[in-house]
């Protein structure tokens, strides 16, 4: 029977389940006004918990809890059903890789695989598998084919590379790709030009051919990847409901609040909130259009593909009120720096932040979503901005069809998610509310090698000297006075330069947390045309690239003139897809790389992005800043970090006359005039319209279309995963954990990156050996992120990472030592010793284990390995939640305990026995082969997490249902 929400007769203030009559089209849920008010986003989880309620999956209970939040926040687990999926392919192919899988293990328990496939809608975007294998100043260079299926496939489009010639530089008349502006003069050309990101001629919007750079790169790209995009295309041909956005069209979080946001659901004659969860940490942006969402592990997300609802403790709500107005200076990601700051020190882990104040309507949309994008980055699940009256502006700027507009607009309004600007009397009431000024922002950048490490840029030379000297940890480098201003002469195309520490020698705009914010972009582009008039230049020994969110972002930056400037500095576009950010940066030139080894000097990189951890960039590449982009290009033409903006010039025009940040850097009053007058809206529905088309590779691609999957025995890329090779009917009773040993010791903020495979695999490495075997050269290892559908090599990246410290070896190495040989040896390598012995595994860490972004390698890969349990000190939640789902279980240590405080050195063997009636926070015992006994916490939340664990995780409990 389905039900509604409506006020009770007999208190306005109080909420009960009535009948929903079946004539009724709409199914709505009245939140009551007033005081005790709900906050917005819980109002979207009561609304999906009142229109889901089955008795079974959803209970009254459930309900009743959501609607009774102010007293049971924190203390209960509710399940959330989402209106979608959003998946990108690193961590979505695994899941479509296990849903293939699924199939397989279903039609050998005797049930039918045409019954597996998602109950949602899921979108799958192909946006990490670009690398920059061509950039400006390496153009010349050979491509890193990958996998070798360049070679064996041929050329897999008819499109040909044009001579790049940069279009219109500046002149008042264009020369060249558009000289007379006619339609059709240069057709030729244009066979050239990947359809879904043109690029206009920014005087007469002409289209011209794409740069070299991006036509080669997504050759490479489609050759490289070929197996993955044909088993991608399979899996939207077989699987119901499922989408898939080729290569080439943009990130997944942009992408979702450009094509994929529905805003409301209307379905089976209901309408509903949309909301969304996804395999991308960045599904928080889509918060800022005021849609549910955040970024959960590929475990949970199979489960809600499968119609199963994700689970969460009820959490508590912090208001953050925001008032005031910035300075001219101050950019959103300065926004998102401060904000970011505030929260870390307020505490906001585990919670949703949902943003009200008369600063709210000062910040557009596109500062919103960037705002919410970077709240991984403080702990907290979402960012929330109701929908107000600047959301729907926002909508109907970009095209959206005013008549579902108008449908939206009446619907939030009468469901109250509906956010009024005038309207502070209906405020709800929150767990906390902090209070942020922001004319109190200042200018900053975060760094050198966590994104909460926030430094003013006018700190900014005194912190990195400050760096310098302190010992090594998360902000030190420890380097000796005597050294710390050597330097490094090197040559490099025909000139001499020096290398010192804080030289600039990787600067890269990714366009990720900005890609949907022109301001930024935009001021980007403003000053280096104001730095190229002034004669300024960026040394070309610096790795620069520009890679988009999306075509929007290249129609934008081409229709305000900027794009040429941006180029003649080295901001060349390079592709469409995540690319330095994830460590798929082409190789720093031989000289530089020389020099940083000659000096062991801390070179820096600078970005636009989200992730700065020490190595991610590049091995070489000590300290990494995040910054605004038009900071990442005001720093590459200064070259160094090391440098006061304040008191010391970026350098000096042809007149010799010193040129200051101040003199270059862009009002705000010219950004806006330019973002006003030059992005023109009607780009969202072009975009729309060519992403829909697809490309011409995508569209030719061949792929199967059988009910299960042709797996190829010889394939490197996608193999059928061994989750489910002991599958039976009904789970079996669980084991004990006898002598185990322990794989790895750690220590305290132990991240995702640390454990899961990502980058480039190491030619050292025990996945490149397994490589080699089966004949590949290191030319065509590709990375572990667009070989994730292999577990086999992703088993052998796990804990591969070489910033990795594992206290058994004293030192940051990707290994361990396999006590009973006494050898060390790779991660991989020992546990494959350990596994043919039958000896179990465990792994020693301390607190905060598994945080950073969500990825579901970070359990399986363990897993696979041979792990049983951990035991830390505490855990991030969602990757805890991962080890349950596969099968490993979480135990900590009782509150003020360790394993120092316990004496324990990680050379002994661990014993654990489950008892018949497994229960959550259940105090287990552990004894070592030291005869030492003590007590830790079975870190289960709830009665559904014990079901899993039993079920031998989640995979095997969901393949159950369909047998």
């Amino acid at each position: 029977t389905q039900h509604w929400l409506i006020p009770s007769p007999e208190s306005p203030s109080v909420c009960v389940l009535r009948p929903l009559p079946s004539s009724t089209r709409t199914s709505l849920t009245v939140i009551p006004s007033g005081s005790g008010a709900l906050p917005y986003s819980i109002r979207v989880l009561l609304e999906a918990a009142v229109r889901n309620c089955d008795g079974f999956l959803m209970k009254k209970e459930d309900v009743m809890n959501i609607l009774d939040w102010k007293t049971k926040q924190s203390s209960v687990e509710v399940p959330f059903f989402p209106a979608r999926v959003l998946l990108q392919d690193f961590t979505g192919i695994p899941a479509m890789v296990d849903f293939a899988a699924m199939r397989e293990a279903v039609k050998i328990l005797g049930g039918d695989p045409r019954r597996v496939h998602p109950a949602r809608p899921t979108d799958l975007t192909v946006d990490h598998s670009l690398q920059i294998d061509f950039s400006k100043c390496a153009i010349q260079n050979a491509p890193n084919p990958g996998g070798g299926d360049l070679q064996k496939a041929g050329k897999l489009s008819p499109l040909r590379v044009q001579p790049k010639k940069l279009p219109c530089r500046g002149q008042t008349t264009c020369r060249g790709s558009c000289d007379s502006g006619e339609p059709g003069r240069n057709s030729g050309k244009l066979s050239s030009q990947i359809e879904n990101t043109p690029i206009l001629c920014p005087f007469h919007l002409q289209p011209v051919p794409e740069p070299e750079t991006v036509l080669k790169n997504q050759e490479v790209e489609f050759g490289r990847n070929r197996e993955r995009l044909q088993f991608f295309k399979w899996s939207s041909r077989v699987f119901k409901n499922v989408a898939v956005i080729p290569p080439g069209t943009g990130m997944a979080h942009q992408v979702n609040l450009e094509y994929l946001s529905r805003m409301v659901f209307e379905e089976d004659n209901l309408l509903f909130p949309d909301s969304v969860v996804g395999t991308d940490s960045h599904i928080t942006m889509v918060n800022g259009l005021g849609i549910l969402g955040w970024g959960v592990g590929g475990i949970e997300t199979e489960a809600v593909m499968l119609g199963l609802p994700v689970s969460l403790t009820l959490p508590e709500v912090v208001g953050c009120e925001l008032s005031g107005s910035s300075n001219p200076f101050v950019t959103s990601i300065d926004v998102v720096l401060g904000i970011t700051k505030h929260l870390r020190q307020v505490g906001v882990a585990g919670k949703f932040v949902e943003f009200f104040g008369s600063g709210v309507s000062q910040l557009s949309i596109v500062d919103r979503t960037t705002i919410a994008n970077m709240c991984p980055e403080y702990g907290a699940i979402l960012s929330f901005f109701p929908v107000d009256n600047v959301t729907l502006k926002h909508l109907e700027h970009t095209g959206f069809d005013k008549a579902k507009l108008k449908s939206v607009e009446t619907y939030l309004k009468a469901v109250k998610l509906f956010r009024h600007d005038q309207d502070n009397s209906g405020e709800p009431t929150y767990s906390q509310v902090i209070r942020i000024h922001l004319n109190s922002i200042v200018p900053s950048v975060s760094g050198p090698k966590r994104p909460q490490d926030r430094v003013a840029v006018t700190d900014m030379k005194r912190d990195f000297q400050a760096c310098l000297n302190e010992k090594v940890g998360f902000k030190g480098f420890q380097i000796a006075a005597e050294k710390q201003k050597d330097y490094v002469c090197i040559r490099y195309e025909g000139s001499e330069y020096t290398l010192s520490h804080g030289s600039v020698v990787l600067a890269a705009v990714t366009s990720c947390t900005n890609n949907c914010n022109p301001s930024v972009m935009l001021a980007a582009g403003l000053l280096a045309k104001k730095a190229v008039d002034a004669g300024l230049h960026v040394k070309p020994y610096i790795r620069t690239s520009l890679s988009p969110g999306s075509g929007m972002v290249t129609h934008y930056l081409s229709s305000s003139g900027v794009l040429p400037y941006l180029s003649k500095l080295g901001f060349e576009i390079v592709g469409y897809g995540c690319s330095t950010c994830v460590g798929n940066t082409a190789p720093l030139p031989e000289a530089v790389l020389n020099a940083v080894k000659q000096g062991d000097l801390v070179t820096c990189g600078v970005l636009s992005g989200n992730k700065n951890f020490e190595g991610r960039l590049c091995d070489c590449v000590r300290a990494n800043y995040l910054a605004s982009p038009p900071l990442v290009v005001a720093y590459a033409i200064a070259g160094t970090v090391n440098i006061d903006f304040q008191t010391e010039p970026l350098g000096t025009d042809p007149t010799g006359r010193s040129i200051y940040l101040q003199d270059i850097w862009p009002s705000r009053e010219e950004v806006h005039q330019m973002e006003e007058e030059r992005v023109v809206l009607s780009m969202f529905k072009v975009l729309k319209e060519k992403m829909e088309m697809g490309n011409k590779r995508w569209n030719s691609l061949e792929a199967p279309d059988s009910v299960l999957f042709p797996w190829d025995l010889k394939s490197t890329y996608i193999r059928c995963p061994s989750f489910f090779d002991k599958l039976t009917k009904e789970p079996v009773a669980l084991r004990p954990i006898e002598n185990a040993h322990v794989l790895l010791y750690l220590g305290d903020s132990v991240t995702t990156d640390h454990i899961s495979p990502a980058g480039s695999i190491a030619r050292s490495s025990a996945a490149a050996k397994y490589l080699t075997n089966r004949g590949l050269t290191p030319r065509e290892f590709n990375s572990y992120g667009a070989r994730r559908g292999n577990d086999a090599v992703m088993t052998r990246g796990t804990f591969a990472n070489i910033k990795l410290f594992n206290k058994f070896l004293g030192k940051p190495a990707p290994k361990t030592i396999h006590f009973p040989s006494g050898q060390t040896l790779d991660v991989f390598e020992a546990a494959e010793l350990y596994q043919k012995d039958g000896v179990p595994l465990i792994i020693l860490a301390g607190k905060k284990y598994g945080s950073g972004n969500s990825r579901d390698w970070a359990a399986k890969g363990p897993y696979l390995l041979g792990v049983k349990a951990v035991l830390a000190e505490s855990y991030e939640k969602i990757h805890k939640d991962h080890l349950i789902g596969i099968g490993i279980v979480p135990l900590q240590f009782l509150p003020g305990e360790n394993a120092e405080s316990l004496g324990l050195s990680g050379r002994e063997t661990f014993s654990l026995t489950f008892p018949e009636e497994l229960s959550p926070g259940l105090t287990l015992s552990i004894k070592t082969s030291t005869g030492k006994v003590f007590s830790v916490i079975a870190a289960f939340e709830n009665d559904v997490e014990v079901t899993l664990y039993r079920h031998g995780g989640l995979l095997n409990f969901v393949a159950r249902k369909f047998s």
